[in-house]
């Protein structure tokens, strides 16, 4: 197990940047958990390898509603979607902008595609948003939304709705899965140790091969939608809320993506895919 550094070595025409990652448990690394430091050193230095996004969509583990639902409000609250946590952790703020007209049109596409949509005026930046992006972006000066997931979890219908946004692909935005590739909250070292686990690493081999091997898309699209067909699957996410912004991410980007982390979190290896 190792970090991954992350390599441009490719030129692209593609706007927007695609990036997969795991966010942590809760609040844990904006109150400097050492368990999370491998993570928090690979959020800070993630934009020096990106080029500086107009607007992020966020696809957050920590939403999920009947229909695809984005953020659309110019500037949303915070919404601490986390409990039992020290006072500090409700006063952490990320005062970003939203982008109602980035919500509006990715709402068009979906639509366009056959997929209902609704904008959403009320609801905050869960943490699946505003932990990660305090670490890359702490200034809060480039515009956010979110897009929630799909009640029922299907995997098939979210690589779809990543598929359906494929034009955006000509802005630059950055597009970010926010969830965590382990999430057996039973698992997790609490400690912050790691132990060497070789059922997850069963799964994370697994993550990687099928997100960076040169197969054919359709190929990829059907292991993400048979995942819990991988070893130890059903151990590593016994719920999948937290794989599937992986599915959205995957569908958009139609092609094998690179590893860029490969470390421990809380305890357990964790793994970080990007797409420029």
């Amino acid at each position: 197990m190792q970090r991954m550094k992350i390599m441009n070595t490719k030129e692209s025409t593609q706007k927007a940047q695609i990036v997969y990652f795991s966010h942590g448990g809760g609040p844990l690394p904006i109150l400097g958990d050492p368990s999370h430091q491998a993570m928090i050193d690979f959020m800070k230095q993630l934009p020096s390898h990106l080029h500086r996004p107009e607007a992020i969509l966020v696809v957050s583990a920590h939403w999920e509603e009947s229909s695809a639902t984005l953020l659309a409000s110019p500037n949303p609250p915070m919404f601490y979607d986390y409990y039992g946590f020290p006072e500090a952790a409700y006063s952490i703020t990320y005062p970003a902008p939203g982008s109602p007209v980035l919500a509006e049109k990715t709402a068009g596409l979906l639509r366009e595609s056959g997929i209902p949509a609704e904008l959403d005026m009320q609801r905050g930046f869960d943490h699946g948003l505003f932990i990660p992006l305090k670490m890359m972006y702490p200034d809060a000066d480039i515009p956010c939304l979110q897009l929630s997931l799909l009640k029922g979890l299907d995997p098939g219908r979210h690589i779809a709705l990543g598929k359906a946004l494929r034009s955006l692909l000509e802005e630059n935005i950055l597009v970010i899965g926010s969830g965590f590739s382990f999430h057996n909250m039973g698992a997790f070292s609490w400690d912050g140790v790691y132990h060497p686990d070789p059922a997850n690493d069963a799964f994370q081999d697994w993550l990687i091969d099928t997100c960076t091997s040169a197969v054919s898309e359709n190929e990829r699209e059907q292991a993400l939608t048979e995942w819990h067909k991988a070893p130890s699957a059903r151990y590593c996410h016994p719920r999948h809320e937290h794989l599937l912004p992986l599915h959205v991410c995957a569908g958009l980007a139609g092609r094998p993506g690179e590893l860029v982390f490969d470390d421990a979190i809380f305890g357990k290896r964790g793994v970080a895919f990007l797409w420029q």
